[in-house]
């Protein structure tokens, strides 16, 4: 990755158990004890509902979600969801988080679904599903 910050080792392994398994289906991301480098918070199989919940009303955290979903023919997909959660009460991490997001989109580039997030409705399942879709 170019950027300035990194990856820690548990980072990496949450992503690749991520990508690997069926076991979870979200990996929430934040900074911690060394600056510029992230670390795994959440490494849970999490609801939509559960996802809301996971983020902090004021923090900004990263998130790679897999949504599940079906397609309007009635088809099962799966879409893997780089989300930037960047609460109003956040604005002091916004410059490290937001560099950290493009890090990430190089990181995985079979991530092909980004968003900005700074309300949970903007988080809403159906407007996943159409960003997916």
């Amino acid at each position: 990755m170019s950027s300035p910050i990194a990856l820690s080792e548990g980072c990496r392994d949450a992503l690749h158990h991520l990508k690997q398994t069926r076991e979870i289906n979200t990996v929430i991301l934040r900074f911690a004890g060394t600056p510029g480098v992230l670390v795994p918070e959440v490494e849970a199989n999490l609801t939509h509902d559960e996802l809301i919940g996971a983020l902090p009303a004021d923090q900004a955290r990263l998130a790679v979600h897999e949504l599940a979903f079906a397609t309007p023919e009635g088809a099962r997909r799966h879409e893997h969801l780089l989300i930037l959660w960047m609460p109003a009460g956040a604005g002091a991490q916004e410059k490290a988080y937001t560099a950290s997001y493009t890090a990430l989109k190089e990181y995985l580039p079979d991530v092909r679904v980004h968003l900005t997030a700074r309300r949970a409705d903007q988080l809403e399942y159906r407007r996943l599903v159409a960003l997916a879709g």
